[in-house]
C-alpha cells in the first residue's frame, strides 16, 4: 500500500516548552511539493508540552510513559507510524531555519536511490558565545572537504583501516536527519542508550547504502554547558564510544593532561572570527573550564571499568547506561 505523505518530521518531546513552539511553528511553514505529516512521541512531560501539543491539529501526538522511552526504541515508534515514504527527524531544541529545510533533505535524498539517510547542517543560536558559533560551523564546514554523498566503497582499504575515516563515514546526526523507511524496515535504528543515529549510519553503510551530507538543510541547535554538565555529557560520550566503537578518548593520564594545558592555553590566547560576535575574558574563562571539563570526563569515560559504581552513576546523566 502506498504512503499517503511524502514524509513525515518526528519529534520526540519531554519538557520542551521553553523551544518547542518555535519548532512547530518552523515545521508547519515547511513549503513542499508534497504532503507531509507532523509526528510527536512525548514521554511524560510536565511543563505544558503535553498540554500545547494537543491544541496544534496538524500533529499527531503520541504519548508514552518516561520509562518506556529510549533514543532508538522512541525513533523507531515514530517511523513505524509513519504513512510516509521518507522519515525526517528533529529534537525538541532543533529549529529549522528557514520553509526549505525539509525539502534541502528530500533532494539531497532523491540524488541516488541507494542513499539510505541524509543529515543536515547546524548552526548555533544567536543567544550562543562566540566559541560556540565557531565550533559548530568548523564542525559542519568540515564536511565540505569531502565528497556530500558517501559509502564503504569509495575507498574501501581506507575504511578497513582509518578509524578516522569509519568516523566521518557513520558520522549522522538525528537532531536534523531524514532515512528510507524501505531501508528502516531491514535495518531499524537499535534500541541502545546512546548513539543509535551514528550506529546506525554505520550499519547501513556497512550493508552498502550510501549516505548524504545536505549543508543548505539547516536547523539552529546548540548548547553552552556549565562545567559539571560538560564533564557529564563528555563522560557519557567517551563511555559509550568505547563501548559501541572502540574507540578510546584521552584514555591515557598524560595524554588526557597535556590536552588540558593546551586548550586552556587556546581558549586565552585564540583568536575568533568577529562574525561570530565579540569574546569577552568571561566568554574565555568559561571556555577554559568547559575544555577542562571535556578532556576530564572524555578520560574518565574511556577508564570507565576502573570506576567504582557510585562515581559511574553520579557521573552519568543517564542513568539508565548502568541497568541489569
Amino acid at each position: 500500500m502506498m504512503a499517503s505523505n511524502r514524509c513525515a518530521v518526528v519529534i520526540p518531546t519531554k519538557n520542551a516548552m521553553a523551544r518547542l513552539p518555535r519548532v512547530i511553528a518552523k515545521v508547519l511553514k515547511q513549503q513542499t511539493p508534497w504532503p507531509y505529516e507532523i509526528i510527536v512521541i512525548d514521554s511524560g512531560s510536565n511543563d505544558g508540552t503535553r498540554e500545547y501539543l494537543r491544541t496544534v491539529a496538524q500533529v499527531r501526538l503520541i504519548e508514552i510513559e518516561p520509562h518506556e522511552f529510549g533514543h532508538g526504541k522512541t525513533r523507531n515508534l515514530g517511523v513505524s507510524a509513519a504513512d510516509a515514504d521518507l522519515v525526517a527527524f528533529l529534537t525538541h531544541d532543533a529549529e529549522p531555519l528557514n520553509e526549505f529545510w525539509l525539502t534541502e533533505l528530500v533532494d539531497a535524498l532523491e540524488q541516488d536511490p541507494r542513499i539510505a539517510g541524509v543529515f543536515g547542517r547546524h548552526i548555533a543560536y544567536e543567544c550562543a558565545t562566540p566559541f560556540v558559533k565557531m565550533d559548530l560551523d568548523r564542525h559542519f564546514q568540515g564536511f565540505l572537504n569531502y565528497p556530500l554523498v558517501v559509502h564503504r566503497d569509495l575507498d574501501p582499504i581506507r575504511y578497513k583501516s582509518d578509524e578516522r575515516w569509519r568516523q566521518l563515514l557513520h558520522f549522522y546526526s538525528d537532531n536534523n536527519s531524514l532515512m528510507r523507511k524501505s531501508v528502516w524496515e531491514a535495518i531499524p535504528y537499535p534500541d541502545v542508550e546512546f548513539a543509535e543515529d551514528q550506529l546506525w549510519a554505520r550499519e547501513i553503510i556497512e550493508a552498502g547504502y550510501f549516505k548524504a551530507y545536505a549543508p543548505d538543510a539547516i536547523v539552529c541547535h546548540s548548547h553552552d554547558y556549565a562545567f559539571l554538565e560538560q564533564l557529564k555529557r563528555a563522560y557519557d560520550e567517551s563511555r559509550n564510544f568505547k563501548k559501541y566503537f572502540g574507540y578510546k578518548l584521552s584514555s591515557r593520564p598524560v595524554h588526557a593532561a597535556a590536552s588540558i594545558v593546551g586548550l586552556v592555553n587556546e581558549a586565552f590566547r585564540q583568536e575568533v572570527d568577529g562574525r561570530f560576535g565579540e569574546v569577552t575574558f568571561a566568554h574565555r574563562v568559561r571556555r577554559a573550564m568547559q575544555r577542562v571539563a571535556l578532556i576530564s570526563g572524555h578520560f574518565l569515560g574511556a577508564n570507565y571499568e576502573r570506576l567504582p559504581g557510585p562515581i559511574s552513576t553520579w557521573l552519568s546523566l543517564d542513568t539508565r547506561l548502568f541497568r541489569a
